[in-house]
């Protein structure tokens, strides 16, 4: 059977900035189907989790509308048991899969152990592998025997807005923590940095946290040990500590923008969409030399002085950007020319599994 263009395209999830910059305005070959509502009671607003196309009951209901299933998040929940039937179904119903593989381990969780097994599933059963640099394709080949298409982590921001002038003098290095996830570890980062600020003249460490760090509730030893670091340093005029809950997509780049240095305080990981949003707008990035993070736009690295990884210390990469705002800057691509070429590339993935499928031949 023949057909014209769009691709259909299941995409797990479809509302995510990642997937929407996956394609151009007004480019026909390639539709991703919105995602389908959430069987949970009184979902947020453009909610997509947990993703009803997971459920094998799904594909089997709506064949006739998809062509290809892609998978980026949202299967940490599934067992591998889970996956593999799912998986047997979209092979039964000839459905091609395609998984981007964004993270090697799961920046939420500190065993890695059932993100491998779930990708033990999803990556030998995928019609075709995607992931963001060479050194996770690498582990790919490694693990699994499987070649990935290597393809870069496209824009974050539809208008990203350069960086802002601030007062002079003023070099404000930044550190978010957000709200503690597992692969953050901040507490040795904070106090490597917080003697290197006062080496530097006019800079201010701003730290950003959400709410919920400061929860009395909590039974989070790490987030009971910010808590007691956040009160000990109240006062000091070079820490600016700011409590919030989660950035909207203006405010983030405002924030970001605001930075005149972005550490990244990670202690384990793949890639990172916050780091590619920085690129966006311009600020300099040192990233922890664990992961596949430098790999994205050949940021400096830093030794997580937690213990994590190698490298130079974080205290000297520091004082290098200190001597030359350059040495941690990157310049931004040509995110519109980058975005075409990866629109190119899915668009050639997705007409590629569907003819070695033979499910049906995608013609001009």
């Amino acid at each position: 059977m023949a057909r014209l263009y769009p691709i259909r395209v299941a995409s797990i999830p479809s509302a995510h900035p990642y997937v929407e910059h996956l394609s151009v305005p007004g480019d026909g070959r390639v539709v991703r189907l919105p995602d389908p509502p959430p069987a949970v009671p009184d979902p947020l607003p453009g909610q997509w989790w947990p993703p009803v196309v997971l459920d094998p009951a799904w594909p089997s209901a709506h064949r006739d509308e998809i062509d290809v299933v892609h998978l980026h998040f949202g299967f940490d929940s599934f067992l591998p048991a889970h996956l593999r039937g799912w998986t047997a179904t979209l092979a039964r119903l000839g459905v091609p899969l395609v998984l981007t593989v964004h993270d090697l381990v799961n920046p939420h969780i500190d065993d890695p152990a059932g993100h491998l097994r779930q990708l033990d599933v999803l990556v030998p059963a995928a019609d075709a592998v995607i992931t963001l640099t060479a050194g996770a394709a690498e582990e790919i080949r490694r693990r699994w025997a499987r070649d990935a298409v290597v393809l870069p982590h496209p824009q974050v921001f539809d208008a990203p807005r350069p960086r802002r002038l601030r007062r002079a003098g003023e070099r404000r290095i930044g550190v978010h923590v957000k709200n503690l996830r597992a692969n953050i570890d901040a507490l040795p980062v904070l106090t490597e940095l917080l003697p290197v600020v006062r080496e530097v003249p006019g800079a201010v460490l701003q730290v950003n946290a959400h709410p919920e760090v400061f929860d009395p509730r909590t039974t989070d030893p790490r987030r009971r040990d910010f808590a007691r670091w956040a009160s000990s340093v109240d006062g000091r005029t070079e820490v600016d500590l700011r409590v919030h809950p989660r950035l909207d997509d203006d405010a983030l780049q405002d924030y970001l923008a605001s930075l005149d240095l972005c550490v990244l305080p990670y202690r384990f990981g793949t890639h990172s969409g916050w780091l590619e949003a920085c690129v966006d707008v311009g600020t300099p990035v040192l990233v922890p030399s664990v992961g596949h993070y430098s790999g994205q736009h050949d940021h400096p690295v830093y030794r997580h002085p937690g213990g994590h990884g190698t490298g130079p210390a974080l205290r000297d990469q520091v004082l290098d950007w200190a001597a030359d705002p350059g040495f941690a800057l990157r310049t931004c691509p040509d995110r519109s020319a980058q975005r075409r070429v990866i629109a190119d590339r899915h668009a050639e993935i997705y007409r590629s599994v569907l003819s070695r499928r033979d499910v049906v031949e995608v013609t001009r």
